[in-house]
Parts: C-alpha cells; structure tokens; sequence
C-alpha cells in the first residue's frame, strides 16, 4: 500500500457558525458546509457549530444534510444557519422474507494496487452495474470498505445513491444519515445494511462514502519542506479511505457543492485509469 497526503494551502478568512433545526432550535451534527465552487468543505460538529476557511468573503456557503433542505449562505450571515426539514420521497419497499441460503460478493477487482488518499472535502463513489446473474440474490445485506486510520473509531458517512436519467448519482436510497465508525490501522470493515431493506436497482446504483470533517477525526500533521527546510503543520482527517487502481470509463466526485465526471478524452480507445474507492457489497437472497 502506498500512502499519499495531499497537503492544502492556507487560506486567510475563517468563518464560524452553527447549524440549527429552523423547527426544533436544536443543533444539527454532521451538516456538510461547502464553500461554492470551491474545493473547500467541513462538517458541522456534535454541538452544530463549525468554522472554515475561504479565499473571499463574497463567497457562498452551500450546507447540505440528509433529510433537510439545501441552503446557500452569503459568508457574512452565517452565524446562525437554519435549515428546514423536507419530505424525504422514498420509494415505497416492500419488505418480504429473507432466506439468506444465498450470499455473493461484488465489486471485487483484479488490481493488487491500493493507495490511501486525503482526499479532503468530497464524496467518492464506486458505481454498481446492475446484472441479471443478481436476479436470485438482489438484497443489499452489506456493505464492505477498507481503510487506514491513524486514530480508534474514526467515523464516516456511507451514502446510497440512485441513478438519474442522465447517468450521474441521483438521490439518496436512505432517509437518514449511516455514520459508521473504524478501527484503527489498515482494516477491511464490512457493515450490515439489512435494516434498510436495500435491493439493488435494475439501472444500478452508486455507494460512497464522505468524510467527516470534525475534531474527533482531526490529526496535526508536520511537514517539513526539504528545499527550504520550513516547518509547517496542517490538518488531515482520518480515516482514509483505500482506493483501487482500474480501468473505468468513467468517475464521480461531489465537491463544491455539486457532482463532477470524469470521462475519457474524446478519440481515446481504451478506459481511463482511475482510483476508486474500495468498496464492495454482499447481496443475498
């Protein structure tokens, strides 16, 4: 496994607020604040207050929570933020018996090469191609992920994504947030999902998963530049997340607020080479 940490740069202006329920008052945890076209991002601590750093004060800030309405917010007014609930459009699932006498695994890759990444603020998703050979075993039972932490019971959200009409992650398979914790070091986590009666969707659908950005998963990090042998220390988040080395015709990232392709240059034959998030599912019948 080779380790990579991708360092940030400081920015000048910091921004602190808290994130509140506009019904109940009460403080809402693990909010992702995203500053507009930018790569910047944080998430909203246990108590809802956050701080971050951006390049203008004109900017926007995007906060975004399952379950409630998106908000933009103009960085001056961002003391207190509140968002209103939304009706969560679910479809409608029809829960029905299990025998669980079946059981595969997909989205095994033949790459040996893995690497870590801090990838900062972003969702990283792995797309699961539908296939009739999951005819007999379509229920989603779990969810597996490796990743490396440097710190005990680092916590994450998985998310569960539909296809859209136009191919991109469309919404979210569940009504409410799955944080997830890992254990310390280089660790395959499987995490049992049964509870959300998942089945995968005929046109496939999307895993992810997004750091959170808090200070329990926060680590000080000291670099020191080898030419001018300045000193410097920044702040990365744990866990991270492994990724596979494949041939992928294409990729998506959410950040800044919104979902990015990636696709392969036009005239080129092959697939790209991608790093994707080392995520598979176990399905049963």
């Amino acid at each position: 496994m080779v380790l990579f940490c991708l360092v940030g740069i400081s920015l000048s202006a910091q921004i602190k607020g808290v994130v509140k329920d506009s019904a109940s008052g009460k403080p809402l945890p693990y909010v992702s604040v995203w500053v507009e076209n930018e790569s910047i991002g944080i998430t909203s601590e246990e108590d809802g207050t956050f701080e971050i750093n951006t390049t203008e004060k004109s900017k926007k800030l995007i906060f975004s929570a399952l379950g409630f309405k998106k908000k933009k917010v103009d960085v001056g007014q961002t003391g207190v933020v509140l968002l209103s609930q939304t009706a969560f459009q679910l479809e409608e699932v029809v829960i029905q018996n299990r025998k669980e006498t079946k059981r595969i695994e997909i989205g095994q890759t033949r790459s040996g090469i893995m690497e870590a990444f801090e990838n900062g603020a972003r969702i990283d998703v792995k797309f699961f191609p539908y296939s009739m050979s999951y005819k007999k075993t379509r229920f989603i039972k779990k969810v597996s992920i490796i990743t490396d932490s440097q710190i005990e019971a680092a916590s994450f959200k998985i998310h569960f994504y539909s296809v859209d009409t136009s191919g991109f992650p469309g919404g979210e398979l569940l009504d409410r947030d799955f944080i997830v914790k890992v254990s310390k070091g280089n660790t395959r986590t499987i995490f049992d999902v049964t509870k959300f009666h998942l089945s995968i969707p005929k046109n496939g659908l999307f895993v992810g998963f997004e750091k959170l950005m808090i200070e329990k998963n926060k680590i000080d990090k000291t670099f020191t530049n080898k030419d001018t042998k300045v000193t410097t220390t920044q702040k990365i988040y744990a866990p991270m997340v492994l990724y596979n080395w494949v041939a992928r015709d294409f990729i998506f990232t959410f950040s800044a607020g919104k979902w990015n392709k990636l696709t392969k240059s036009e005239g080129q034959r092959d697939k790209m080479m991608v790093n994707e998030p080392a995520i598979n599912l176990i399905l049963t019948n």
